[in-house]
């Protein structure tokens, strides 16, 4: 009697520490050994937002539920605005618009519309290892939208961008069920740049929003370097592992099939998972977007991790009553704008910190500070001969057309070259007898 009433303590204290794990473990904990997002890398995120939140409406120039600041486009430059009729149930609509001020042309899709047969259609268009391709597996159903919509637009994406020039960026973004149609457009586009005038892959970027697991792993990590996956807190969505054509086609409400789904992962070790080729990721580079701590009331300023991560890729569902709610693009928007505001912020402060210290050299902040930092006008290096007890110096200033890369940028790689020499042990030496240009 007393071996049951050990056995059955023993189950019950089991038990108990496995729901107070599940029961706590919150969003944040996924990448919370990740390092913080470079501001700059972060900065296009809420616009992009905003163009897919632009997608819902009927007029932009008259817009019915505009974020706060409004949508900050100009209806003018919106080359084409589909509805479900102009798509024909092949995929969401979407619209195509010209930032001219970012130098970016941007075919953004909307995500499940709830209410929509035709994207029940394309979700569940696909089974566990139907579909390969480029040595992985995909969703079938959001590869064939991804082929549709390219084969429509791409005329129309090609003459934007020889029109516009080299500098412009081609962005691809999507929500939810177009996030996944983004990813995988992008992926073909990368590989079949020709269809678009030669685009360099430097000049094309994918903007995955609240992303749908629709690539394998050995995929996801290979288009990191375009693929850009954006996630706030506890979205259900791309910690789901279970496929889409199930979640939305279970006969269960989606928080008792979550639970059913955190209970059944508990059992599998991550290695059997990783060793699946058939399991779909979400896609590429993450970034995720944490605003609440454990056992704190309310939202805090948020903060931008990133990584590419292999092990541990949102594989734990989270018991959250926001994990449907952060899965809301109009949430994403809010919270990644504030996430923006907030490095501004700090840089700002920063700057008048170093001010009020008295630091020698150190410049005040001005309305032009973030503006200037992120202008694109390349460098021009200006050595002051010196002689060989002081230092050279080495100013830098703006300059037209010298040192530039594919982005407009300066290449320090050449700069480099022109600046040192290598000695003997592979070492740099700076050069004495410069050319200035």
């Amino acid at each position: 009697m007393s071996v049951a009433c050990g056995m059955e303590c023993v189950v019950c204290l089991g038990c108990s520490r496995w729901a107070w794990k599940r029961l706590t473990y919150v969003g944040s904990y996924d990448s919370e050994s990740w390092p913080l997002a470079d501001p700059s890398e972060f900065a296009a995120v809420p616009r992009i937002c905003r163009a897919i939140l632009a997608v819902y409406e009927d007029d932009i120039a008259h817009p019915r539920f505009p974020p706060d600041g409004g949508y900050r486009m100009d209806p003018k430059l919106i080359s084409k605005h589909t509805t479900y009729a102009d798509t024909q149930g092949q995929c969401p609509p979407y619209l195509i618009y010209t930032d001219t001020e970012d130098r970016e042309i941007i075919l953004a899709i909307r995500g499940l519309n709830l209410t929509a047969e035709s994207d029940y259609k394309v979700l569940l268009d696909n089974r566990l290892g139907k579909q390969m391709f480029d040595g992985g597996y995909v969703h079938h159903g959001l590869l064939k939208a991804a082929t549709w919509l390219l084969n429509k637009e791409a005329d129309t994406l090609r003459e934007l961008w020889l029109q516009r020039g080299p500098d412009y960026r081609l962005v691809i973004a999507g929500h939810s069920l177009g996030s996944g149609i983004a990813a995988l457009m992008t992926i073909i586009i990368v590989n079949h740049r020709d269809r678009l005038g030669g685009i360099p892959r430097s000049q094309v970027r994918c903007y995955a929003i609240a992303p749908a697991r629709c690539m394998s792993l050995n995929l996801a990590v290979k288009y990191a370097d375009v693929i850009h996956s954006v996630i706030l807190q506890d979205d259900f969505l791309p910690r789901t592992p279970t496929p889409l054509e199930n979640i939305f086609g279970s006969i269960f409400c989606l928080p008792c099939l979550l639970f059913l789904v955190c209970m059944r992962d508990t059992f599998i070790p991550e290695s059997k998972k990783l060793k699946d080729p058939r399991r779909l990721y979400a896609p590429g580079r993450m970034y995720h977007i944490v605003e609440r701590k454990f056992c704190r009331c309310g939202r805090f300023p948020p903060e931008v991790r990133t990584a590419i991560p292999v092990e541990g890729r949102f594989e734990h569902v989270v018991l959250s009553c926001n994990a449907t709610s952060d899965h809301g693009i109009v949430w994403i928007e809010r919270e990644a704008q504030k996430a923006v505001d907030t490095l501004e912020k700090e840089h700002k402060d920063a700057l008048e910190r170093i001010v009020s210290l008295n630091v020698p050299n150190a410049a005040p902040p001005t309305s032009e500070t973030a503006k200037d930092s992120s202008d694109d006008t390349p460098a021009k290096i200006i050595i002051e001969e010196s002689s060989d007890d002081t230092p050279i110096e080495i100013k830098v200033e703006e300059s037209s057309s010298n040192n530039l890369n594919s982005s407009g940028k300066t290449n320090w790689d050449e700069l480099v070259e022109k600046l040192f020499d290598r000695n003997e042990s592979g070492n740099l030496v700076l050069k004495r007898n410069i050319p200035v240009q």
